[in-house]
């Protein structure tokens, strides 16, 4: 099974390619010709979206592996707030942070007693979803995005908490089993922010929380990949860690999922 997550379609400059979907293209392009495929969007979740499908998939046994893909090309939604934005209460401020990115990510079937995903999971709260609304940029060409960043961060911060409890529950985990929690990388004042919001909250926080935002941007549907990448590039990781990505995406989506590092620390990078 191969999913194409990304937010934008592009297919050069600004073009966009709806149909045939994306997903269909890139089988071929990548000799997977069989494989079941289709494209999904679900804003900054696509990508985690996706791996909960597979995950789901994989376990009921409807499909041996799969790939989840997302490309993001949204530079231009900094250039044209840099156009527009004229104070810091601009809805367009968001968007300077924003940054391109490409990532793919492969699941199968584990052996029976080995590491893997112990919990996906997604909720959504739609009563808030026109709090980031993409709208046709009218001074360039491409788009403009429209955020109230802190009502977003409020209503994620309030509503995490519930999932995330409910999460590690069902994996018999408490917070500071955590080795390192991946957020959505929004901006380096939010994280830190909602980091210490969860951890009073809990009581306790994760080992390590990570930030990418800084050096990378927020790369939209990718980031939580791009971040896992620098850290198995870096050396960051030891088998036996315990990662949590934390998806907060406007929609307002909330998704988690846990799994231990394990094989990827000795296989990521490498030429296999």
């Amino acid at each position: 099974m191969l999913i194409v997550t990304s937010i934008t379609r592009h297919v050069g400059s600004l073009g966009v390619q709806l149909e045939p979907p994306v997903s269909v293209a890139l089988k071929q392009a990548i000799g997977a010709r069989t494989a079941v495929s289709f494209d999904l969007s679900n804003a900054c979740a696509g990508m985690m979206t996706g791996v909960f499908i597979l995950n789901d998939m994989i376990r009921q046994g409807r499909i041996r592996r799969g790939m989840v893909v997302s490309g993001e090309y949204i530079s231009h939604l900094g250039t044209n707030a840099a156009r527009e934005v004229r104070t810091i209460m601009s809805n367009q401020l968001a968007s300077p942070s924003v940054s391109d990115a490409g990532a793919a990510a492969i699941l199968e079937r584990a052996p029976e007693g080995a590491a893997g995903i112990e919990v996906a999971g997604f909720t959504t709260l739609s009563e808030h979803s026109r709090l980031c609304m993409a709208a046709p940029a009218t001074i360039a060409p491409g788009t403009t995005m429209h955020t109230d960043a802190r009502a977003i961060h409020k209503f994620a911060i309030e509503a995490s908490p519930a999932l995330l409890q409910e999460a590690l529950a069902q994996a018999g985990l408490e917070l500071d089993e955590i080795d390192y929690l991946i957020p959505h990388q929004t901006s380096v004042r939010a994280i830190k922010q909602g980091m210490k919001d969860l951890s009073e909250r809990f009581g306790m926080g994760p080992k390590h929380w990570v930030v990418t935002v800084d050096e990378f941007g927020n790369t939209a549907s990718t980031s939580h990949f791009v971040a896992l990448s620098k850290y198995l590039r870096d050396g960051r990781f030891v088998p036996e860690d315990r990662v949590l990505l934390l998806s907060l995406a406007s929609g307002l989506e909330v998704g988690i999922v846990i799994f231990k590092i394990d094989q990827l620390v000795g296989r990521y990078g490498h030429d296999h």
